[in-house]
């Protein structure tokens, strides 16, 4: 099977275990900075519940199956401008059937708990300029693109899902978090200071989230494969020193 099976789910329970993984990886790195309010939202029983009755899901359980899901779909169509033309061009029309697959769940999820969950807005490489040059203007290659992609999108995307599961992050945090991954994956800087490249090393964990997912839904795929190969290499490069 491959990543083309993901465009035949269709019902907010079938996605259950995909936010299942998105909530288990928001926690993964709440827990690993001890920030505050990671036990505001219990995942596993808002996941049980989406796939048992999505309709039935308390406020705060919608709001954070919603703003997950809204973040996942909103996720990869900024990121594929920061990778190569083929790249985008190949995968453009999925992502974006994706995430006006993800939307329709969320509406329906939404207006059943009677909630107003907005999707983030990704960087994209227009928006960003690194040590006063165009963002991409210190990469080349398809894994330098990748980690600088990743290093600022799964940023922003834990933002956006850790305040709507209550869990509160510094805002000092995320403003150093970006400006030194910005210049340390696509500029000059030669190294991140600890406790941002402890933040990074725990956002690199997306790489358990793209191994659950594969899994969960039979995907077999190769491309999440490469993807998951990448991600845990950059982890474990960054738990290491």
């Amino acid at each position: 099977m491959t990543v083309l099976r993901l465009l035949r789910l269709t019902e907010p329970s079938e996605f259950a275990d995909w936010y299942a993984a998105s909530r288990a990886y928001t926690r993964h790195v709440a827990d690993g900075m001890g920030f505050e309010g990671v036990d505001a939202i219990d995942g596993d029983a808002v996941a049980t519940e989406l796939a048992r009755d999505p309709t039935g899901l308390t406020p705060d359980g919608a709001r954070s199956v919603a703003a997950t899901l809204l973040a996942d779909g909103a996720f990869s169509e900024p990121y594929c401008e920061w990778m190569p033309l083929w790249y985008e061009a190949a995968l453009i029309a999925p992502v974006r059937y994706a995430d006006w697959r993800l939307r329709r769940v969320v509406d329906t999820v939404a207006e059943a708990a009677g909630i107003t969950v907005t999707a983030p807005r990704f960087s994209r490489p227009a928006d960003v300029r690194i040590d006063g040059n165009p963002a991409l203007e210190g990469v080349s290659g398809f894994r330098e693109r990748f980690l600088l992609a990743d290093a600022l999108l799964h940023l922003e995307w834990f933002a956006h899902a850790a305040a709507a599961d209550g869990i509160l992050v510094p805002g000092d945090l995320l403003e150093r978090t970006r400006t030194e991954s910005l210049a340390y994956y696509g500029g000059d800087r030669d190294r991140l200071s600890p406790d941002v490249r402890r933040f990074q090393a725990l956002l690199f964990a997306d790489d358990r989230w793209v191994g659950r997912v594969d899994e969960a839904y039979g995907l077999d795929s190769r491309l999440f494969g490469y993807w998951e190969r990448l991600l845990a290499e950059e982890r474990r490069r960054l738990e290491s020193v």
